[in-house]
C-alpha cells in the first residue's frame, strides 16, 4: 500500500535537503544502510500501520493517509471499521498540523469533513514536472504525498527532485534481484491483492514476455477474506506457482488452504 516506500522517499529527500532526520521505516534503506537512523531533534519521518490500531497511540504534526483498503480482517470488522480508525488518526492532528491524503480515497469526506487541522489531498490530476527511478503508477502517488510533504517542510523543488532522483526503491518493493538465462527476477512482499495488482501490472507495463508469479499468501483470515480479489489479481500473471499459506500469528486455518486459491485461479484461465 505504499507506506515504506512513501517513507523512504521522504527520506530521501529529508537527506538531501541536510535536513539530519531521524528516521524509521518499515524495510532496510541502502541509504540509511538499515530500517533505523538517529539523527538530529528537529525531524522524524515514520510509517505507521493501522494494525490493533497501533498508529493511534503516536502525535504527528504532519499526517500522510495514502489509501484506506480492507485489510487486517482478523482485527477490524469491516472496511467501515477500518475507515473509522483512519479518521481518529487524522482527529491527532492538531489544529496547526496538516493531513496529506490521496483524494481518490472513496468517501474521502467521511475522513476528513470534521477536522480541524490543514487538509492536503494529492492525486493523479496534479501537475508536476518530477522524474522517479522507480515505476509504476502507484509510486507516482507515493512521489506525490512524499512531495507534498517536502513542500511543507520548506524543501526547494530542486532538492526535492535529487531526493526522488536518488531513490531506487526498498529491499522486498519490486526489487531487481538479478537475471539469468534471460529471466529477470523481481523480488516483492505484497501481500494484499491491491499490493499484488500494482506489482503485477507494473511488470506488465515493462512488456516482459511471460510473468510468472510465485506467490505465497501471508495469513489464513486475510486468504478467506480476499480470496476473490487474489484471484483477480493473480489473473494479471501468466502462471502462478502458489505455496501454502504462511500462517504468521494464526492458528486456526479457517477451511482455507492455498489449494483453493490455485482452483479459483485456474477456472479464471491462469495456470
Amino acid at each position: 500500500h505504499g507506506k515504506t516506500t512513501t517513507t523512504s522517499m521522504l527520506s530521501h529527500i529529508a537527506l538531501a535537503a541536510d535536513l539530519d532526520p531521524t528516521i524509521s521505516v518499515g524495510g532496510i534503506l541502502k541509504a540509511i544502510e538499515g530500517n533505523i537512523r538517529v539523527g538530529g531533534p528537529d525531524l522524524f519521518i515514520t510509517e505507521a500501520c493501522e494494525y490493533t490500531n497501533s498508529f493511534l497511540h503516536f502525535f504527528p504534526k504532519i499526517g500522510i493517509i495514502l489509501n484506506v483498503d480492507a485489510d487486517h480482517l482478523d482485527f477490524f470488522k469491516d472496511l467501515d471499521d477500518i475507515r473509522n480508525s483512519f479518521h481518529l488518526f487524522a482527529k491527532l492532528l492538531p489544529e496547526n498540523g496538516t493531513l496529506v491524503i490521496n483524494g481518490d480515497i472513496d468517501k474521502i469526506e467521511e475522513i476528513t469533513s470534521d477536522l480541524s487541522c490543514r487538509v492536503i489531498t494529492f492525486g493523479k490530476e496534479a501537475s508536476l514536472d518530477y522524474s522517479l527511478a522507480v515505476g509504476g503508477e502507484h509510486n507516482v502517488y507515493n512521489a506525490l504525498a512524499a512531495i507534498a510533504v517536502a513542500d511543507i517542510l520548506g524543501v526547494p523543488a530542486e532538492t526535492i527532485q535529487t531526493g526522488l532522483a536518488s531513490f531506487h526503491g526498498t529491499d522486498r518493493r519490486f526489487e531487481y534481484k538479478g537475471e539469468t538465462n534471460g529471466v529477470t527476477i523481481i523480488d516483492d512482499y505484497a501481500h494484499h491483492p491491491t499490493e499484488m495488482t500494482a506489482t503485477l501490472k507494473t511488470a506488465r507495463e515493462m512488456n516482459f514476455d511471460r510473468i510468472i508469479c510465485v506467490f505465497q499468501s501471508h495469513t489464513y483470515s486475510r486468504t478467506k477474506a480476499l480470496l476473490p480479489q487474489f484471484v483477480e489479481a493473480l489473473k494479471l500473471c501468466d502462471k502462478a506457482i502458489v505455496a501454502d499459506i504462511y500462517a504468521a500469528r494464526e492458528t486456526d486455518t479457517l477451511g482455507i488452504s492455498s489449494a483453493d486459491l490455485a482452483e479459483e485461479t485456474a477456472k479464471l484461465g491462469t495456470d
